[in-house]
């Protein structure tokens, strides 16, 4: 995968051609052996890192002028910091266990024209003072970087977390395998925003077929002839979002209490199901075995003409389940509030999007003050109530 990034990218082509050790992790460019001279006048070695910004299979213009370095800050040849690129010096985490030291900003009126020009750029200042003292010093060294093999539940690089600077928050979710029970509106959606996240595996439960009012309170655009094919709702968005993430495994029936072992081994369950019944059994069964779950619900009705409801998200783990009973209807009743069949794709866009951020605050990736259990947002007064807190 990086060996073909740098094939069809004639900037990183140009760099590694001409002499410079670069290696792509995490969607970072990393370059290896940049001569520097320290505040001692010793000289040392530093590696430049930057975000990638890409297309496909090929970077484009740089976003950020700004680049990232890993070594002492840099120094002219008597010692006092380069001013000219001088930006900010903290350490901070990139991914893994990699930290930089600095980062610098040295703009050009336009912008970088691509990586070659970034790279050569800084790295001709910060090595220039180097050279200066020891004619022998250079960037170029021909050396080859293995590059670490392409590893990773996407089908390409996650360049949006690199650009963003929160790859190593966005490490917090790898080892978390998810289920999907239910890919109607809100759950279709649900699997939208997780495959864009690097868990481990995601799997999905569902036995009815795509049918065209499913188009219409889902995510994306079905074709006619899409709908035509009447494929079963797990295998028609298996085959969209493994355009994007690797590891979905499908199960084109319905989670009963026949089949509840196939949900052992879940970090999480996302349940997505209006039926109250099967929602108690599978819910009863998750708390037996200590696996995290979040359950969601829309109800909207119709009043005076116009629309009205709740939507409703509800979590539990292993140590706090005991508010289930009271906040998860689980009557099969036409008229509870929770199973009214009206669905708008906005309102499963939004359930789905409250049931993700819990999760993700679960995980540490968002901030968590409230720590609650139980919300609900009720749409014709725009009002976010938060209960079963425990913070």
């Amino acid at each position: 995968m990086y060996q073909k990034l740098i094939s069809h990218s004639p900037d990183l082509k140009r760099l590694r051609d001409e002499g410079y050790e670069i290696e792509i992790q995490n969607g970072f460019l990393l370059v290896h052996h940049i001569p520097y001279v320290n505040s001692r006048r010793e000289i040392n070695y530093g590696i430049l890192i930057s975000e990638l910004t890409l297309n496909g299979s090929q970077t484009t213009k740089p976003a950020s002028h700004v680049i990232f370095f890993k070594g002492e800050h840099p120094c002219d040849k008597n010692g006092n910091i380069i001013q000219a690129i001088s930006h900010s010096t903290s350490n901070q985490t990139l991914f893994g266990s990699f930290v930089v030291n600095h980062t610098f900003s040295n703009r050009p009126a336009d912008g970088y024209n691509d990586y070659f020009d970034k790279i050569s750029t800084y790295a001709e200042i910060i090595s220039a003072p180097a050279k200066s003292i020891d004619n022998t010093q250079t960037e170029k060294t021909f050396k080859l970087i293995n590059d670490i093999e392409f590893d990773s539940v996407f089908a390409y690089i996650d360049s949006n977390s690199s650009r963003a600077n929160i790859y190593s928050i966005s490490e917090k979710l790898n080892n978390q395998r998810i289920g999907i029970v239910g890919l109607g509106g809100t759950g279709a959606y649900i699997l939208d925003f997780i495959s864009k996240c690097p868990v481990k595996e995601i799997r999905l439960f569902d036995g009815d077929t795509f049918l065209q009012h499913n188009a219409f309170r889902s995510p994306g655009a079905a074709s006619i002839n899409t709908l035509n094919e009447q494929k079963k709702k797990v295998s028609y968005y298996q085959g969209i979002y493994s355009n994007l993430y690797r590891n979905i495994s499908v199960t084109d029936s319905f989670i009963t209490e026949d089949n509840l072992n196939l949900l052992d081994g879940l970090s999480c369950v996302f349940i997505c199901v209006d039926r109250g019944r099967i929602k108690k059994v599978i819910m009863d069964y998750l708390v037996l075995q200590g696996i995290v779950f979040i359950d969601v619900g829309l109800g909207v009705n119709k009043v005076d003409d116009m629309l009205i409801g709740t939507i409703r998200v509800t979590s539990a783990t292993k140590s706090k389940h005991d508010h289930l009973e009271r906040r998860v209807p689980i009557s099969d009743d036409k008229d509870d509030e929770y199973n009214s069949n009206i669905q708008i794709a906005e309102l499963n866009a939004l359930n789905a999007s409250l049931a993700v951020i819990k999760w993700k605050k679960m995980c540490g990736f968002y901030n968590d003050l409230e720590n609650e259990y139980h919300s609900t947002y009720s749409i014709n007064v725009s009002q976010l109530l938060n209960d079963e807190t425990t913070a």
